[in-house]
């Protein structure tokens, strides 16, 4: 780090954290490189985590730990996810307040906000000294490497979003899984009968993943003009429409969360929806062979694109234990760690060791994860993203959907929310 850079971040005044973090400022300011000290006795890491399925826990991960690593004691804290808002309003409120954790899980669509704020740790040189590094593809470091080129972000998990089908609604309707938008519609609408709707969608938290492929994917960018330009306005319509006009979502959709796709997947209300390798254990408890997945359908240019989802973890540039929480986010993105740790959330193991055997879940809901790496991609390394993810696409496509605002309007309002 330059002495500039540490200046800066130094100085990073209470005025500009509070207008960065929404309220308040950090307790203790940037901290810098730090000089890995030694770990003395009884030291705490408090880690946040989040699990979508709070019945599991990491206890065993820890207990593991805390036998090779006599002298640091984890404690683990369950933070519920609510679509990610819950999370992260507790974990900038935590930050502001100064009472924030040493580590936690985060994504990439905060880690611009939290590199501004100066609210993360480098691991660069901690990183140097790790060997399992190599261990982790490096396609998977670039995605995570922050825009002024540091590594913030420690790889814990990933998966890539797919479209799920219900193969025996499918079958019933002599139907083959769409490739194209085209399929996509004329699937949906011919689905679309007696109580059962094409496609599930998720106009809550977390559902610009389900607009992504067909705006994104259709020719939208987050470029200076890339929202309005005719192609993206086009795209946008054809996809709203798709619930204003054609109806082929639930009445639900405005509202409908994880919970409501998945649920109403699996209940044979909707016949297709879009998520991530995460729920395919649940789908085939519930549906056996009656479900499964392909890539996102492509645009009729043979473009596409799927979000990347990610995972890792952070050390925060106020914890008084960075080297003891090095140790403990190392420890989770390593081999047999983290191929156990992914048994309880789901996804997919960042290690090149672990996919090597993986059995976590059937093999085609890996392979369709596989195939659609080649479009999947990541929304911009920005401070304005998260609260695009969080407030503004959401309430701007529920305003759409219920014909409160056009949906040439709701593509201006998010080109306004990025470049004003």
């Amino acid at each position: 780090m330059t002495k500039e850079n540490t200046t800066h971040r130094k100085g990073l005044g209470r005025r500009r954290f509070l207008q960065l973090a929404g309220a308040g400022a950090l307790a203790a300011p940037f901290a810098g490189s730090f000089p890995a000290p030694a770990i003395a006795q009884e030291v705490t890491v408090r880690w946040w985590y989040h699990f979508d399925n709070p019945q599991h826990s990491p206890a065993e991960l820890v207990a593991k730990f805390e036998k090779e690593n006599p002298g640091i004691k984890i404690v683990a804290e369950s933070i519920p996810w609510g679509g990610g808002n819950d999370y992260y309003t507790r974990l900038f409120a935590a930050l502001v307040a100064g009472n924030a954790p040493d580590c936690a899980m985060v994504k990439l669509n905060n880690q611009a906000r939290l590199v501004e704020m100066g609210a993360l740790e480098p691991l660069d040189d901690m990183l140097k000294g790790w060997e399992a590094r190599s261990d982790i593809a490096e396609d998977i470091w670039q995605l995570n490497r922050a825009s002024d080129g540091k590594q913030y972000y420690l790889p814990l998990q990933y998966v890539v979003l797919y479209l799920y089908y219900r193969q025996d609604l499918f079958d019933q309707a002599g139907i083959a899984p769409p490739r194209s938008f085209d399929d996509f519609l004329k699937a949906a609408k011919a689905l679309t009968k007696d109580g059962v709707y094409g496609f599930g969608m998720r106009g809550g938290a977390g559902g610009h993943d389900h607009w992504g492929p067909f705006v994104l994917g259709g020719g939208a960018t987050f470029e200076k003009g890339g929202m309005v330009s005719e192609k993206a306005l086009a795209a946008n319509r054809w996809f709203v429409e798709l619930g204003t006009k054609e109806k082929v979502f639930p009445p639900s959709a405005p509202t409908d969360g994880f919970r409501q796709i998945i649920d109403g997947f699996k209940a044979g209300r909707t016949a297709m929806t879009i998520h991530h390798v995460g729920s395919s254990n649940e789908m085939v408890e519930a549906l056996g062979d009656k479900v499964s997945a392909v890539p996102v359908p492509r645009a009729p240019d043979g473009r596409g694109w799927t979000s990347f989802g990610d995972e890792s973890n952070a050390i925060f540039s106020a914890s008084p234990n960075k080297e003891a929480a090095f140790r403990w986010i190392s420890f989770l993105s390593t081999a047999e760690n983290n191929v156990a740790f992914n048994g309880f959330t789901g996804q997919l193991t960042v290690t090149t060791s672990g996919m090597a055997d993986w059995k976590l879940h059937p093999k085609r809901f890996v392979t369709a994860s596989e195939q659609s790496l080649a479009i999947a991609g990541v929304l911009p390394d920005s401070p304005k993203t998260a609260d695009f993810v969080r407030t503004v696409w959401p309430t701007n496509m529920q305003r759409a959907l219920l014909g409160q605002i056009s949906p040439d309007e709701m593509m201006h309002a998010f080109e306004k929310h990025f470049h004003g």
